[in-house]
Parts: structure tokens; sequence; C-alpha cells
């Protein structure tokens, strides 16, 4: 059975704080990757496969998306909670318009285009990891469908990109997360958590791609080894003024890594390395010092 797609879900509200410094400057799926606009990539990946509707969840930082909506046709709705839930409140939120509908992340990169409107299944996009990986491995049951789900594994297929939900998964889905969105242990859990706890009620098969297929960037160093023009120029005025002050070259400086507040969304700053010292700037004081 095949199925058309009525629309994306493109969940953009979280703060990414592991992108420091550049996703306190600007929300992660806006930056500019190899010349284009991470998101305005994807929407357009998402038209030019004909998705009649693109709905772009929002929270941190939201005010910076909303030219999309005259830019490029989307609709906008805001995830309220996107500060003290996990990205199961981006998909409540989007709730009145999951039907056979793609979920997608804003900061997916695609080499290219993975979206077709007609769909054969509803799937999570994978990739294979050779050897030891710390990412969501995925095994298929006799029946070709996700049976298992386990953080962590070795030589598997773990999810990596885009999802594709069929109306019998999106309502099966919703009414599983409507019964436990109010409960306590639910609040940090990612949906792909609540999707692997009733695998034997929700049916996904696994999409598989080349590794070079789909990417996704945790930290600025990774975005580096994807696009060489940030490693003399990050884009980032947080660096160009330690750079500076520093009399060093923006390439110099690595390791970058956020420092979180245990009570925050966002990043309280970050740690860098310079010729082997470590360095920590606050983005309150708009300080840094050596550690």
């Amino acid at each position: 059975m095949s199925y058309k797609a009525d629309n994306a879900i493109i969940m953009a509200a979280g703060a990414s704080s592991r992108f420091a410094p550049l996703s306190y400057e600007v929300p992660k799926a806006l930056i500019r990757v190899k010349n284009e606009i991470l998101l305005e990539r994807q929407i357009r990946q998402l038209q030019e496969a004909g998705i009649p509707e693109i709905v772009i969840v929002v929270g941190y930082k939201k005010e910076q998306f909303y030219y999309l909506k005259e830019k490029m046709g989307v609709i906008i709705i805001e995830n309220d909670e996107y500060r003290v839930r996990n990205n199961n409140a981006s998909i409540y939120a989007a709730r009145d318009y999951l039907k056979n509908s793609y979920i997608c992340s804003a900061d997916n990169y695609f080499t290219k285009n993975p979206f077709k409107l007609t769909v054969e299944d509803a799937y999570y996009a994978a990739v294979y990891a050779e050897g030891e990986t710390e990412e969501w491995c995925m095994e298929e049951d006799s029946s070709g469908y996700v049976g298992r789900v386990q953080i962590g594994g070795a030589n598997a297929w773990y999810m990596l990109g885009h999802a594709f939900w069929n109306k019998a998964f999106s309502e099966k889905f919703l009414e599983i997360l409507r019964a436990e969105y109010h409960r306590p242990e639910t609040v940090g859990l990612l949906w792909e958590a609540i999707y692997s706890r009733h695998l034997d009620k929700l049916k996904l098969k696994i999409k598989k791609y080349e590794r070079d297929f789909i990417f996704e960037f945790d930290s600025l160093d990774e975005l580096r080894l994807f696009d060489s023009s940030y490693i003399n120029d990050t884009k980032s005025a947080i660096l160009k003024k330690i750079a500076s002050e520093l009399n060093c070259a923006e390439a110099e400086i690595t390791n970058i890594c956020a420092v979180k507040e245990t009570d925050k969304a966002e990043a309280a700053g970050f740690r860098f390395v310079y010729e082997n010292e470590v360095y920590e700037y606050h983005y309150r004081s708009e300080a840094w010092r050596k550690i």
C-alpha cells in the first residue's frame, strides 16, 4: 500500500546548545551551509517533491523564523514548552496537522533530495554504523518492521534524518502521546523514545541510506569538516572577538563545547581550546578566561 504525503512537520524549536556559540547568535536551522540556509534547503527539497503543506514548529529565537512565511509559504506554529520539554512537545504542538506526514529535524542536511510525494510505507531514515556507535540503533523483526530500538550498538542501522508517518501511525502515536503527555517522566523524552516503548502498536520500517546522504552537525568542529569555509571564518561575532583579543586566527580556536546551566534549555557559555590551553566563555558577562 502506498500513501500520498499530506504535509511535512519540521521541528525547529530547540536551542541546539551544543552548537555553541553559533546557536547563541542564530538558530542552528538558520545557519548557512555551503552557501545555503540549512532550513531553506530542506524546505526547497520538500517543495520540489510536491509536498503541499510545510509546517515549521518554532520556539527558541522564534522571531527569526517568521520571514519564511512570506519567502517560502510555510506555516509556522509555536512550541511554548521547548525550554522545559524535549521534542515530544513539538509533536504535540503540531498535533492538528499530523496525517500522512513527514517528520523532519530542521538541522539535517541532505546531499540529495530524499523526499517523495508518494511513499510506500511509514519509516524512519537510517544509515549504517560500521563498528560501535552511541546512536539509536534499530533492528527489523520478521515482518520487516522495527522490532527493537536501543541506544548504542555496533554494526547496525541507526536513526538519522527524517521519518514518514502514515495516517494510522499518526493517529496511534497521538493517542499514546495524549495519554502520556502530562506524566512527569514524559517531559524529557524524545518522540523516538516514546515510539520505542510501543513498537507493538507503532509500525515503522527502516529506510536505509548511504552514509554520505544525510548529515547532522552537532558542533562547529563537525561543521568545519563538512564546510571548510568555517575553518577560517566562523561567522560568529563572539568567536571573532575572542580571536581578536587572543591575536590569533579563528581556525586556531577549536574543541568548542557548550557549558550548560542545569535548569536552562540554553547554554551558559562554552569552552574552547587555543594552543593546548582550555578557556571558558560566559554569554552573560561576555567574558572569557583560561581554566
